[in-house]
């Protein structure tokens, strides 16, 4: 089964912001394969965004692991792309032995 993490607009605080940068980390340590979702409803995360874009840009993130983050303004935009991201995956394990699976974005 593929599983995906996703962090909504809200909480409570910087624990929302810690536990999102703490699982982002985790993918990037290859400790998960997964991406991680913003639901940036309203442009609520676009200062964020645009913040890890600078620091892409500024060699501190490489652009691969740019892409554990995956963001969209809607639920059905969110959904359409985890439907797809799930097919492909499926189709992937036809062709691919799991200890040969390597996360694109530790390559």
């Amino acid at each position: 089964m593929l599983l995906f993490l996703k962090a909504l607009p809200g909480g409570c605080g910087y624990g929302t912001l810690d536990e999102l940068f703490e699982v982002i980390s985790w993918a990037q340590l290859t400790i998960h394969d997964k991406p991680v979702g913003l639901m940036n409803v309203d442009g609520y995360y676009n200062s964020l965004l645009s913040f890890i874009e600078n620091t892409v840009e500024e060699g501190f993130i490489s652009p691969n692991a740019r892409h554990i983050i995956v963001s969209a303004p809607t639920a059905k935009q969110q959904q359409s792309f985890w439907r797809n991201l799930r097919n492909m995956f499926l189709r992937s394990l036809a062709t691919l032995k799991l200890e040969e699976y390597v996360p694109y974005w530790c390559s």
